[in-house]
């Protein structure tokens, strides 16, 4: 019996990762660089600050970048397409469903706590979640179990208890490899990979209800 929901944040619960590639995007045209598609969706999931991003940048140019500063300038950029932007299409009408099955939900991110609690206080959502485990709570990020096995311990359930939502190769990876059923909704920026590794791929959240994913899950 599934007792646990665990969600990623980025691309997931919000859409970073479009506001995300577009500021790269305006970084690597200004230095006459274009990156494909399915080399950015794979650098991502195991951090909110890529170091691929910069090793690309580097590798172009054949010397490497001042990484802070860049990072400060890429992030403003990000968060001002960011601005405003609401929780991803069927993530509310999912997180009620869990509360109404008296479900535990959980987040478990690569990124810092400060940036998935701030937008989840932004949202209004913060109080939904029974443990929320971030990229400082573990020794290794993904596609390592590390953060699942975490949002397992504290939410106290099995990993046969338990349905991951991922948007991430990385992601779905760690999921699996800490046992638990995964579903993968690609995003616009993933969507260009394979998911060979998901139990189940959905184009949104709000392609399904709850109960037809624990069907999934059960089947």
């Amino acid at each position: 019996m599934i007792r646990a929901v665990i969600l990623d944040f980025d691309g997931l619960i919000l859409d970073t990762e479009t506001p995300m590639r577009a500021s790269w995007r305006e970084i690597y045209a200004g230095a006459g660089l274009i990156v494909a598609d399915e080399t950015w969706a794979a650098i991502l999931g195991s951090s909110a600050d890529p170091p691929a991003a910069y090793d690309l940048l580097d590798e172009h140019l054949g010397t490497p970048v001042d990484r802070e500063a860049l990072h400060e300038r890429r992030l403003r950029r990000e968060l001002e397409l960011l601005a405003d932007q609401d929780a991803m299409p069927g993530v509310r009408k999912l997180i009620a469903q869990v509360q109404a099955r008296e479900l535990l939900l959980g987040v478990a991110s690569s990124s810092e706590r400060a940036w998935v609690v701030g937008f989840l206080e932004d949202l209004g959502l913060i109080d939904r979640f029974a443990a929320i485990v971030c990229a400082e709570d573990v020794p290794r990020t993904k596609p390592a179990p590390d953060l699942y096995e975490r949002a397992l311990t504290a939410l106290g359930v099995r990993p046969d208890e338990a349905i991951a939502f991922e948007d991430s190769v990385h992601g779905v990876a760690a999921a699996k490899r800490a046992g638990i059923f995964c579903i993968a909704v690609p995003n616009a920026v993933t969507r260009c990979l394979r998911f060979d590794e998901a139990d189940l791929i959905v184009s949104s959240l709000a392609e399904r209800t709850l109960d037809e994913f624990l069907d999934a899950a059960a089947a």
